[in-house]
């Protein structure tokens, strides 16, 4: 508990059970006692803030604009042991002390900047953990109980924001796997020591820990233990070399609604929207890679602002024709418009097997079907409540599936009705989704928020959208919606948000337990998202099943998902399977509307070169080490001499090499007794000087 005031400060402290007054001139008094216990330095501020770590108090004061933080040995509080100086602002700092991990938070009231500094008994004892910028200006922030965290991510502080108008969870996690147990001391319980009574009474007791972490710990460890494994468990992302890259990026539109998935591409090119007046959108060629010009670039031009590339906030879709080559002059003049629509369209999706058929949602609450070739609306589906969040086309082209903000996952059959086929319950949360289906069609994944608007990962089967997911797992706490990308070759799930640096990657089973979590791919600064590309793409000699478009500031860079592989040299049939050719159509709209079904090719990844790792010659296993017979046998002490001795010489020379003073010429004998005559007399002297 603790109470301002402008210049006193009250607080509990939890370690020594009792209660301190601290004044900006820095005395500690004792309220059980009636006495001041330390005296430090007088602190000329206008309002500071004080929080306890067992004999330490970390000061936080406003000096001439100047925002510090300072950390006194409350046994002694002169001098004061550390300090650190913060931004310059009006705004009073609010500290939240973690004693399990030492973690101490410092925000500032009406600011966006939430720091984390870790205090220490010694030396270094304030280190800087994070210098957390936050979307919306803090009012407020607290601690969430520690039972509540999340310990099979290694979450160990999570912090609420208040704001103007939300309470935004933010997540501090060690990135590690597994429990681990120095993370998570037995913490607080929440049952008091004693009575106020017993306390006055000159008592003290202390609050029982609890022990649930180390339970959750051991839970953890036999899961992981027991549980399967993925083989893309230790997939690997890295950024390709920087001669692939596209840099000097200018005018990038970086607040694109959420509900918009930042950019697109394929195989050949990439566009990204503009920060320019009349929606202008940017096509680069992925084969001409290099520094932009400073110069102004052709571009797509549209009359009103676009995000989803094809659609506007005037309520039509605009399709264009990129000319073989690249953009050479500004478009003006789109191939069709397709008017319908009556409010701000949300997105829109390709039929996988049909061409010149796309579905679209909009804030009117409807998707509809439109034939390129006619420039026509063909279907009309209705049934949502509310705003429509994403919608996806089944890999047979046969359905349509769609997540809503009114919490439900529903499921249409166009060319038999325009009302669902199905619905279920979806995600509690109203800050966006994603859906997208996975399992050769057996299921549906969605990405969304809980009723904590915390991002979470759904799998719904899609016989069955009535009883509720099957299966769920939590990511993290972030307020932008994860846009997910399922391999249907491999069944790896990569998913990752705007403003993200971590990229997610799952294996996703049509069977208990569904989820298989592998390695993650973070980046070194924030995305505008990722877009992949064919699987074409994607260098096989290197295990790479893929490849994907990550858009910076002002970088266009290629990522690489590669699996890790002792026998490169054969290819690795085992995930490379036959790929479909998604990427072409397999018959016309009008013949899907009639009621024909389309199926894609698939083609072979293998080069003609290599050799599947199936068939694979299987090799003798060679012993690596001497058997241990060599290093038993006995020798005999004069075997050992020699073998002594034969390496002494061999570090020295060749022993039949004559030494170096055989080489000298040598004197006759009467030189020998003239020199020894003639230094004679000189012996003491000389042995003088030595000495």
């Amino acid at each position: 508990m603790i109470l301002v005031t402008r210049f006193v400060f009250i607080l509990r402290c939890p370690v020594l059970e009792q209660y301190c007054c601290v004044s900006v001139q820095g005395w500690i008094a004792s309220v059980r006692g009636g006495s001041f216990s330390s005296q430090g330095k007088h602190i000329t501020s206008s309002c500071s803030l004080v929080a306890f770590n067992t004999d330490q108090a970390v000061h936080l004061c406003l000096q001439m604009r100047q925002q510090e933080v300072r950390l006194w040995d409350s046994r002694k509080l002169s001098p004061s042991l550390s300090s650190l100086s913060l931004a310059t602002s009006n705004a009073t700092l609010m500290p939240l002390f973690d004693p399990d991990s030492g973690l101490l938070t410092v925000s500032g009231n009406g600011e966006s900047v939430i720091d984390c500094f870790e205090v220490n008994s010694s030396e270094p004892f304030l280190s800087q953990v994070s210098h957390c910028l936050t979307d919306l200006s803090t009012r407020g922030t607290a601690l969430v109980p520690k039972l509540a965290l999340d310990v099979s991510c290694c979450e160990v502080l999570r912090l609420l924001q208040l704001t103007d108008n939300f309470i935004v969870p933010i997540s501090y996690q060690v990135p590690r796997k597994d429990f681990h147990a120095d993370l998570y001391p037995d913490t607080v319980g929440h049952t008091p020591a004693m009575t106020a009574e017993d306390w006055w009474k000159g008592e003290n007791k202390k609050v029982l820990t609890s022990q649930r972490s180390h339970s959750w710990g051991n839970h953890w460890i036999a899961h992981k233990k027991i549980g399967p494994s993925s083989k893309f468990r230790h997939i690997q992302g890295a950024v390709l070399h920087r001669d692939t890259h596209i840099t000097n990026l200018r005018g990038l539109h970086l607040t694109t609604p959420g509900e918009c998935d930042g950019f697109c591409a394929n195989g050949q090119r990439v566009a990204v929207p503009l920060a320019i007046a009349g929606g202008q959108i940017a096509v680069f060629e992925l084969s001409q890679p290099g520094k932009l010009p400073d110069t102004a670039l052709p571009t797509i031009q549209n009359s009103v602002n676009v995000y989803p590339f094809r659609t506007g906030d005037d309520a039509k879709i605009r399709v264009w024709q990129i000319p073989k080559g690249g953009l050479t002059e500004t478009l003006t003049e789109p191939e069709c418009v397709l008017r319908g629509h009556t409010e701000k369209i949300y997105s829109i999706k390709f039929h996988p097997h049909a061409s010149g058929l796309l579905a679209s949602s909009s804030y009117d609450l409807t998707v509809r079907l439109w034939s390129l070739g006619t420039g026509e609306e063909v279907k009309r589906l209705s049934g949502h409540q509310d705003q429509i969040f994403g919608i996806a086309w089944s890999p047979d082209g046969k359905l349509l599936a769609t997540v809503c903000k009114d919490g439900k996952v529903r499921l249409y059959d166009p060319r038999k009705s325009t009302l669902p086929i199905q619905e279920g319950p979806g995600p509690e949360g109203h800050r966006g989704a994603r859906v997208v289906w996975v399992c050769d069609g057996k299921y549906l994944l969605v990405s969304g928020f809980d009723s904590r608007s915390e991002r979470q990962l759904y799998l719904f089967s899609a016989e069955s959208l009535a009883s509720g997911s099957v299966a769920s797992v939590p990511a993290d706490v972030s307020p932008s919606t994860l846009i997910p990308f399922y391999d249907p070759d491999t069944s790896v799930l990569i998913l990752t948000g705007k403003g993200d640096t971590r990229v997610y990657t799952y294996e996703i089973l049509p069977e208990a337990p569904y989820f298989m979590e592998c390695s993650s791919f973070h980046s070194s600064e924030p995305h505008k998202g990722l877009c992949f590309l064919p699987k074409t793409e994607c260098d096989v000699r290197d295990v790479e099943v893929a490849r994907a478009i990550r858009l910076g500031k002002s970088t266009i860079e290629p990522v690489a998902f590669r699996v890790p592989r002792v026998k490169k040299e054969f290819f690795q049939d085992d995930v490379f399977p036959e790929t479909a050719v998604w990427w072409e159509a397999s018959l016309t709209a009008a013949a899907w509307l009639s009621g024909s079904n389309g199926q894609h090719r698939k083609i072979s990844l293998q080069p003609k070169d290599m050799m599947p790792v199936s068939e694979a010659p299987k090799e003798v296993p060679v012993r690596k080490y001497l058997p241990s017979s060599v290093y038993l046998e006995e020798k005999t002490d004069e075997q050992k001499k020699e073998e002594l001795l034969s390496a002494m010489v061999a570090k020295l020379g060749n022993r039949e090499d004559p030494l170096p003073q055989a080489s000298c010429e040598g004197v006759d004998e009467d030189e020998w007794v003239s020199e020894e005559l003639t230094t004679h007399t000189h012996t003491p002297r000389m042995i003088h000087d030595t000495l």
